[in-house]
């Protein structure tokens, strides 16, 4: 079964430990045949600080035929002590305009700060987001709210879905996980109730037969090499038309000793593979 409308991202942790430049980071993910990159805020802060300029990436990225959909941000916005939220805000907005200047339209909204917590309120969190998504409207960014399964505030799918319907707010959406809505206990089922513009970047890889409480990034594999229910995932996102850049991440450090595109074009078969059918 073909499935054109799913375009293909590259995750740049998949290729983090090859310690590559930004720039080539790009060109990997274009070379292998990606048409959108996931940059890390750290790569871009670095490529900046050590003399790059954002508008020439900005073009190569775009001359290469890629766009940005998301970057990988991790400030404390969620945090409740008002002085460190404040601080964490002004380094969000800094993320905000960076991912602003490559032609990226979204930056990753973690749960940093409250994985050990179990005890916050979520009509509070999804006040701080709408502050949040406010602050990356002002230049032309969205916060996408992401859960981690790992952690105890925002572990799961609903408890994310909850906080960003109640943040009343139109640019509201989710960054979902194939691994995170497992080491949650997520149900898969509940992609289903939300609608098709809901999650614009899903993250795309498998994992081995591990219990919750023992699996970790470091054991994602390539998509179609575990045992992830991605066949009902992907027929989820189906049902309600949602077609999310699927974006490859990964943190498998066995893939990091790879050539770097080597590993990107083997990623991209892999999905295609089990989307496409191919």
């Amino acid at each position: 079964m073909s499935d054109a409308e799913f375009r293909y991202g590259l995750n740049t942790s998949t290729i983090m430990g090859q310690k590559l430049s930004l720039p080539r980071q790009v060109e990997v993910a274009a070379a292998a045949g990606f048409t959108a990159i996931e940059p890390w805020i750290g790569d871009i802060d670095a490529y900046q600080r050590q003399g790059g300029s954002l508008s020439d990436l900005k073009h190569k990225i775009a001359d290469l035929g890629l766009t940005v959909p998301n970057a990988i941000g991790f400030a404390k916005w969620i945090v409740d002590d008002p002085a460190e939220r404040a601080g964490a805000l002004e380094a969000a907005r800094r993320d905000f305009d960076l991912v602003a200047q490559i032609g990226g339209t979204h930056m990753a909204a973690a749960p940093m700060g409250a994985t050990d917590r179990h005890d916050m309120n979520l009509n509070a969190i999804a006040e701080r987001y709408r502050h949040l998504l406010e602050l990356g409207a002002e230049c032309g960014v969205t916060a996408m709210l992401e859960f981690w399964g790992h952690s105890q505030t925002l572990g799961r799918l609903g408890e994310a879905a909850l906080v960003a319907m109640q943040s009343d707010h139109p640019r509201a959406c989710l960054l979902a996980d194939v691994y995170h809505l497992y080491k949650g206990g997520s149900s898969i089922h509940g992609l289903r109730l939300l609608s098709a513009k809901a999650i614009p970047v899903f993250h795309f890889n498998d994992y081995p037969a591990l219990p919750r409480e023992r699996i970790t990034d470091a054991d994602r594999v390539w998509p179609g090499d575990g045992v992830a229910p991605i066949a009902t995932i992907l027929d989820c996102l189906r049902h309600t038309h949602a077609r999310p850049v699927l974006s490859l991440e990964l943190f498998n450090r066995g893939y990091w000793e790879m050539d770097p595109l080597e590993a990107a074009r083997l990623g991209l078969s892999k999905m295609r593979k089990v989307v496409e059918g191919d």
